[in-house]
């Protein structure tokens, strides 16, 4: 399955502007919007080594809620490493009921970190009863000098998401993506089959070449903070056969902008500025 000449619109965390970030409410509710054509997400890796869909190596708590419906502190986040933690641990927290003050429109919904399976499962299901298929955008997050600490080793972490994604018959519809080139070494020395994007940050970005000699291979996707794309950026990477998805991009302006540039797709927190 081909999405290669449509517009890759790609809701950031499920709509994190929306409703709650990688949770299922938010993918679920995302997919009523048409023009969406990706769940973008994140994972982490608990101690049984359950694939989870977080953002954070720890519980952030800027966004959960305790068992007991009290909120975390930030200084308990390094006891709250999800690493450290079973799942069975880990699914009673809530991370969808605290309001998050940087998303006054996000809804408020009772939901759990889920398991990357799960989560697949829900969207699929969904998915057949509306007749369409959607992608995953997967980010695998993971730090070097953190091995270990708050995620394994990379060719592990690698495995443990191309087994799942295989089983689940979704990996024609997935990329994975990550700011640490070690993941994106390993998905392209022993899966490379796997579509792989390369997400960059800062000024660097605009200076293409020098990122890829980084990690040594063309990437199907190079997906730079959306502030410093170019049209230079933009045509050196069709040149050499690249998609260019920027990230996170919040606003309509921004949007058009990028848009008129010529990049194959965008991330964005608020899937609604992009039209039902």
């Amino acid at each position: 399955m081909s999405k290669s000449n449509t517009f890759d619109f790609q809701a950031h965390r499920g709509g994190r502007g929306l409703m709650p970030e990688n949770t299922i409410p938010a993918m679920l509710a995302v997919m009523e919007n048409p023009k969406v054509t990706t769940l973008e997400m994140d994972l982490a890796i608990t101690m049984d080594k359950q694939v989870v869909v977080s953002h954070d190596p720890v519980l952030n708590p800027i966004i959960t809620t305790k068992p007991d419906g009290t909120f975390i502190k930030g200084t308990e986040m390094n006891q709250n490493i999800i690493y450290q933690m079973e799942y069975a641990q880990l699914k009673k927290f809530d991370v969808g009921l605290k309001p998050h003050p940087g998303f006054p429109q996000q809804k408020k919904v009772a939901a759990s970190i889920p398991t990357l399976s799960e989560l697949i499962d829900s969207v699929e299901a969904k998915g057949a009863t509306m007749g369409r298929k959607m992608f995953y955008n997967i980010e695998i997050k993971s730090v070097d000098g953190k091995d270990v600490i708050e995620h394994p080793v990379p060719e592990e972490f690698v495995d443990l998401v191309v087994n799942l994604i295989n089983q689940k018959n979704v990996l024609a519809r997935t990329s994975i993506q990550s700011f640490d080139i070690r993941p994106l070494k390993v998905l392209h020395q022993k899966y490379p089959k796997v579509q792989t994007a390369y997400l960059v940050e800062g000024k660097t970005t605009s200076n293409v070449k020098n990122n890829l000699d980084l990690i040594g291979f063309t990437p199907t996707i190079y997906s730079p903070e959306f502030k410093y794309v170019t049209k230079e950026t933009v045509d050196y990477c069709h040149a050499h056969h690249m998609k260019i998805i920027p990230w996170t991009v919040n606003t309509k302006t921004e949007i058009e902008a990028l848009i008129a540039l010529g990049v194959d797709g965008l991330i964005t927190d608020y899937p609604n500025l992009i039209g039902n």
